[in-house]
């Protein structure tokens, strides 16, 4: 019984979330808080970046090591209330370099699609090579 009770608690949270960003995340935990001095809720919705690596890479050069720092980025309310994501995306190593790593690209779902700015500024900076921009 309490798998299912967790699929259904991911699918009606999904209908709330930016679309195409179940694909590529799952849902691990929700709260609801209040703040105590502004007496305001909001809920928070933890996403995990599923392990699969990025297209184009081959999983036997490459091994997942963890995750980066976690990420707080606001979203629209619902209900009145202020809504958080909190992101763990994965990265993923060269094995025979262990300075070359490597990040999924999602700046595809912040294009044409109704975010906040803050969400879509998260998503665009996802498809950032630092090889390309930092120079």
């Amino acid at each position: 019984m309490q798998p299912k009770k967790r699929m259904d608690y991911e699918l009606m949270l999904s209908n709330f979330l930016p679309p195409g960003l179940m694909e590529h995340f799952q849902i691990t935990d929700f709260h609801e808080l209040g703040h105590i001095a502004t007496k305001k809720d909001s809920y928070y919705i933890f996403l995990e970046e599923k392990n699969e690596l990025p297209k184009g890479y081959a999983s036997d050069e490459y091994e997942s090591k963890g995750f980066y720092e976690e990420k707080v980025v606001q979203d629209f309310p619902i209900r009145g209330k202020a809504v958080y994501l909190v992101v763990k995306r994965r990265r993923w190593r060269l094995k025979s370099d262990s300075n070359m790593v490597i990040q999924s690209d999602y700046s595809f779902i912040a294009d044409g699609v109704k975010l906040t700015q803050e969400v879509a500024d998260f998503l665009k900076d996802t498809g950032r090579d630092p090889r390309r921009y930092d120079k």
